[in-house]
């Protein structure tokens, strides 16, 4: 049944292509049947699975010969990991559409890359063929180009350029580590094989371990936003369209942690203690120096940009810690991340940007949108505090694991990233105070005539109820963690891990 959000995405691509081109209404209706259906299917699929069987246990969802010669299947599996990352697809691409229904220009197009970016995201998470999974990992490079080509704003194309280009250089280091890890594999298992599950039983030696490990890791990690390869991402995120920003921050930064977690450390368990401590070390710089950056920066995209790259410091902080509750914690954090990243994203792109046509903090301070747009300014505020990691709301939950394991292994680097969390509070406030609450002479908003009571463009029910869904989704996983960590956590207990978790032993 999983299977479906990928048919169901790609089935809605091709409809998409089929309308007349002027049937802008029609586009939207179709690219948001197509989103809700694949996630309903997600979230069912995933309940069903979770009932049937251990969610630790990866289970078969169709698994087919493909090419035969290179041991490459079809293979779509998940387990408790998978589960929670495709439902979270499925939140942000429904809530992506809903802050995009404004869209006018080419409207059919815009939602058929959207939907093909979903998908590409559908089936990285549910391969466990590596060719399959970097198949559908490279797929999502050209709709993400395109969608903010095209649509986007801010020195656009320099900024599809450069993710594209930061993108495919890491495909390219892990596509190298991939192959040198399948041809020693193949003299190992007497076979050509491109199963992760048959790989992760196989014992790579330790040198070869040493220099293999960090070229997959490091080119998972360049799209996890890791420092100093983050800076594809602020520049990204600017130039993005609503939907690009929320999707980018949302799910495509987790394609790169899902990577990291999933095939390198899982295929190179002794590597990962060889680089252990240099990848805590560039994670804590990571959320250290994205959360100063956002901190003094003018732009308010900028500033969820720069948090972006701090807060998915955290979770590979948590992969760093290899200790049950750090990697928890982890895959909790991309979970949370990107429902709080998404719906910053869309504050500040859809609700203020749209309207009021600047980001600069020196306008936005005249404003006076506070009263304007108080819907926008309260959004803004709940997602800010769950940024920050107030309890009740996910983000707490999710980094509070993170820094508990990260303690019991790097307790002086545990200590310094929760300046970053000092320093979290700081740059939200100051954004919410500079954008809605400011107490700055009253100007007219830009491209407004009239003084600064002119009322804008008011929020959309649209709008609204993608809001509604991802604070809901926030509070739900803040309230009660254990909808989620009671799938997460036997994933760490199964045979997949263990190697990862014994250090390196079988």
């Amino acid at each position: 049944m999983l299977a479906w959000t990928i048919y169901i995405s790609f089935l809605g691509v091709l409809a998409l292509m089929l309308l007349p081109r002027d049937a802008a209404r029609a586009a939207r209706i179709v690219a948001l049947s197509t989103a809700v259906l694949a996630c309903a299917v997600a979230f069912v699929g995933a309940i069903q699975q979770v009932q049937q069987v251990n969610p630790g246990e990866v289970t078969t969802i169709v698994k087919l010969p493909w090419i035969p010669a290179i041991g490459a299947q079809y293979y779509l599996a998940a387990d408790g990991i998978s589960l929670m990352l495709i439902v979270l697809t499925g939140l942000a691409a429904v809530a992506g559409i809903l802050f995009s229904w404004n869209i006018e220009k080419r409207t059919k197009e815009f939602f058929a890359f959207y939907l093909a970016l979903i998908g590409g995201v559908y089936g990285v998470f549910l391969s466990f063929d590596l060719l399959l999974l970097f198949v559908f990992y490279e797929l999502t490079i050209i709709p993400k180009y395109f969608l903010i080509a095209r649509w986007g704003s801010t020195r656009k194309e320099y900024g599809a350029m450069k993710l594209a280009l930061y993108s495919f250089v890491g495909s390219h280091l892990v596509l190298i580590g991939l192959i040198a890890a399948w041809a020693v594999a193949r003299g190992q298992l007497g076979h050509a094989s491109l199963d992760l599950i048959e790989l992760s039983k196989v014992t790579f030696s330790a040198g070869f371990q040493h220099w293999v490990f960090p070229l997959v890791f490091v080119g998972f990690a360049i799209l996890a936003g890791m420092w100093p390869f983050h800076t594809w991402a602020p520049t990204g995120h600017v130039a993005a369209p609503t939907a690009g920003s929320m999707l980018l921050a949302g799910v495509v930064m987790k394609l790169g942690a899902y990577g990291c977690l999933r095939v390198a450390m899982v295929l190179f368990p002794e590597g990962v203690r060889d680089w252990q401590w240099v990848i805590a070390a560039l994670a804590v710089i990571g959320i250290i120096y994205g959360a100063g950056v956002a901190l003094v920066q003018r732009d308010f995209k900028f500033v969820i940009g720069y948090s972006s790259v701090s807060h998915m410091g955290f979770v590979l902080l948590g992969l760093a810690t290899l200790n049950t509750i750090g990697l928890d914690g982890a895959v909790l954090q991309m979970f949370s991340h990107g429902i709080i990243a998404g719906l910053l994203f869309g504050v500040v792109g859809r609700m203020v940007y749209d309207r009021t046509h600047t980001r600069d903090f020196n306008d936005l301070e005249g404003m006076n949108l506070g009263k304007l747009l108080p819907f926008a300014g309260v959004t803004f505020a709940l997602a800010g505090v769950a940024s920050m990691g107030l309890p009740g709301f996910s983000g707490f939950v999710a980094e509070f694991q993170v820094l508990m394991g990260a303690w019991q292994v790097f307790p002086i680097m545990t200590l310094i990233s929760g300046v970053g969390i000092i320093i979290g509070v700081a740059y939200t406030l100051r954004a919410l105070q500079k954008a809605f609450y400011a107490d700055a002479p009253p100007t007219a908003p830009s491209g407004q005539d009239g003084h600064a009571d002119h009322p804008l463009e008011p929020i959309t029910v649209p709008e609204r109820a993608g809001a509604v869904l991802l604070i809901a989704a926030s509070l739900v996983i803040g309230l009660f963690p254990g909808l989620l960590m009671n799938w997460i956590e036997p994933c760490f207990k199964s045979p997949m891990f263990a190697r990862l978790l014994n250090g390196g032993a079988q």
